[in-house]
């Protein structure tokens, strides 16, 4: 079985987990996330702890087990506490600004780059140059901080544009004669 999957789901105080034949919702203090049920994988709310168990013996039931328990385990942990990505801005001139709904990025184009602010998602900037993706939906919140980095990777030879702070950028020595 897998290792992952063995280890049973705590549902913390004020977490209220419901456990539907299609899907599983979870809703605490952060929001509310569902997560569509798979048929290889029994889940079972016993004494406060959820259990993922493989509904047979193929790989993929075994392996199914632990990918499920692992994305309730994130929801719950979203629900509580939630999830954070922080990006840095390198680069002369570089800025970011929440405007309403919206980030405003100033990465050395001509025009302004506006990125629109989804439901259950929050952008802060504490600096000009330091951007926090904050949301209860790990995936959601991993997928904008990456499309807001794809607007100006950072490049090998001056390491300017968008990265994560723990991010490392090899820097490239330039062409020799």
């Amino acid at each position: 079985m897998s290792r992952v999957g063995k280890m049973p789901v705590a549902i913390p105080q004020g977490v209220d987990v419901q456990i539907k034949d299609d899907q599983i919702s979870v809703k605490g203090a952060g929001g509310t996330l569902l997560q569509p049920a798979n048929a290889l994988v029994k889940v079972s709310n016993e004494d406060g702890k959820l259990t993922f168990l493989p509904a047979n013996e193929s790989r993929e039931a075994n392996a199914m087990s632990g990918t499920m328990r692992q994305l309730v385990n994130n929801m719950v942990q979203g629900v509580t506490k939630g999830f954070e990505k922080k990006l840095n801005l390198v680069g002369v001139g570089y800025k970011a600004a929440v405007q309403g709904n919206k980030l405003n990025l100033t990465v050395g184009y001509s025009h302004p780059v506006n990125i629109e602010m989804p439901a259950g998602i929050k952008f802060e900037t504490p600096l000009p140059t330091e951007i926090l993706v904050k949301g209860a939906d790990r995936q959601r919140v991993g997928q904008l901080a990456a499309e807001i980095r794809a607007v100006r990777p950072p490049e090998p030879y001056k390491g300017k544009g968008i990265r994560y702070s723990d991010e490392k950028i090899t820097i490239k020595e330039t062409k020799k004669k």
